[in-house]
């Protein structure tokens, strides 16, 4: 694991790079994804059926794409006692969390005659991405079905890939324990348009969420418009900030879990400490040897992980704003005196004892977080994200005699005739 300095003059363009890795554009996958998503609005089933054969291997009709009651009940039937009490037990935490992020709509009658107010109202329909072939993330159910059940979401559908065409019992399993309504057994980028334009087995939805591989976050781009997105999720991250005075093999252990993602993931550590900088890069060392993982993390160490030396903890915090990262760990003796500052952050994970891995699966918050940057204006995924405000306006005549002139003025300042006609031929009207 390399080790740089920020006075060095070479920094700037290699933090710089790291930041940016995977946002390069790529009109080859541009056009193949818009193919994919081009020929599932215009040939529905047929084109969905086609291509799910032709990259998951195996065949799909209208009879067998959504699993029924009876596959879902024997797939989930295959998890262990102790991995399902372990999946309960985060489903229960999530829950917890997501709880809290309900919100009510108002309505206020601040003057006589005049109400307003704001309705707020669940989607009525969300699909649901998740890896479910070799890579099989049963957390992402979880993390993004429990807040649209809260939500009080209608419908919720789930797509993930199979192998064999067999659902895969720790998807089902998580399934059961969020809330999910109907699961169908297609991925890929064919999955997202099926969702976004609906076919006749897979229904039209009005938001998609969850991650996806390249072609999956392509797709879920060229639709959005046609329906709402969470996010355009990027290559993962973690940032460490520590202060020398933890330890080493801490820092490293959580630098890995991230680089073992693939190899765009990044891990960097910022510390002011070159000594503890040291120990850490020695600690990934002998660790990456033990890794199943070892040589998808090794390339991402290799390509976007690195120790920054800082001149001090301040610079290190003003750097982690400008990163912007995905997760954010605060290794430092009293991590709260640093949290004023710290920005930009999907997640921020206070001391120590506070792996990055405690909020992937049992935490509660959510660990759908923005990346590449995107936290400087973008949230983790909750409870919000699954509803829509509606303005309600309602005035009397004596309040429109109030208004009126001013909004008739108003439209003609923007020569918009009819919008002030509308208004000023009520204050004409004799009252009733």
């Amino acid at each position: 694991m390399k080790i740089i300095r920020t006075d060095e003059a070479a920094f700037e363009g290699e933090f710089r790079r790291i930041r940016e890795r995977g946002k390069t554009f790529d009109p080859e996958l541009w056009q193949a994804v818009g193919k994919i998503v081009d020929a599932v609005a215009t040939r529905g089933d047929a084109a969905l059926f086609e291509y799910t054969a032709r990259w998951d291997g195996h065949a799909v009709t209208a009879a067998t794409v959504e699993a029924t009651a009876e596959e879902r009940r024997t797939a989930a039937a295959q998890v262990a006692p102790e991995d399902l009490a372990i999946l309960s037990l985060a489903a229960e935490r999530i829950s917890r969390f997501h709880e809290r992020q309900r919100q009510e709509g108002w309505s206020v009658g601040d003057e006589e005659g005049v109400s307003l107010g704001q309705r707020l109202l669940p989607l009525e329909k969300v699909g649901i991405y998740a890896p479910g072939g070799t890579a099989c993330y049963p957390s992402t159910v979880l993390m993004t079905a429990i807040p649209a059940r809260i939500a009080g979401v209608g419908e919720i559908v789930l797509v993930s890939p199979t192998k064999d065409g067999k659902l895969s019992p720790f998807i089902a399993a998580a399934a059961e324990l969020s809330g999910v309504t109907r699961i169908f057994k297609i991925g890929g980028a064919q999955a997202v348009a099926a969702l976004a334009y609906g076919t006749a087995s897979v229904p039209q939805v009005d938001k998609i969420v969850g991650p996806g591989n390249a072609y999956v976050a392509m797709a879920k781009k060229m639709v959005f418009g046609q329906v709402a997105i969470d996010m355009i999720a990027g290559p993962s991250e973690v940032l460490i900030i520590a202060d020398g005075l933890g330890e080493p093999a801490f820092a490293a252990a959580d630098l890995l879990a991230q680089a073992e993602h693939d190899a765009l993931a990044s891990a960097l550590l910022l510390t002011p400490d070159e000594g503890f900088a040291r120990a850490v890069a020695r600690e990934v060392d002998r660790q990456l040897a033990t890794l199943s993982r070892r040589d998808i993390a090794a390339r991402s160490l290799e390509s976007y992980g690195a120790a920054i030396v800082t001149a001090s903890l301040a610079e290190a915090v003003a750097l982690a704003n400008r990163f912007a990262p995905e997760h954010l760990e605060v290794m430092v003796q009293e991590p709260r005196t640093l949290l004023p500052e710290l920005k930009n952050a999907g997640a921020i994970f206070l001391g120590s004892y506070t792996p990055e891995a405690l909020g992937d699966y049992m935490a509660g918050p959510n660990h759908v977080l923005p990346t590449g940057g995107t936290a400087r204006f973008a949230s983790p995924l909750g409870v919000y994200d699954f509803c829509k405000r509606t303005s309600v306006l309602e005035f009397s005549r004596e309040a429109l005699e109030r208004y009126g002139r001013q909004t008739g003025r108003f439209a003609s300042l923007e020569g918009l005739e009819a919008h002030g006609r509308s208004a000023l031929l009520r204050l004409a009207a004799k009252k009733a």
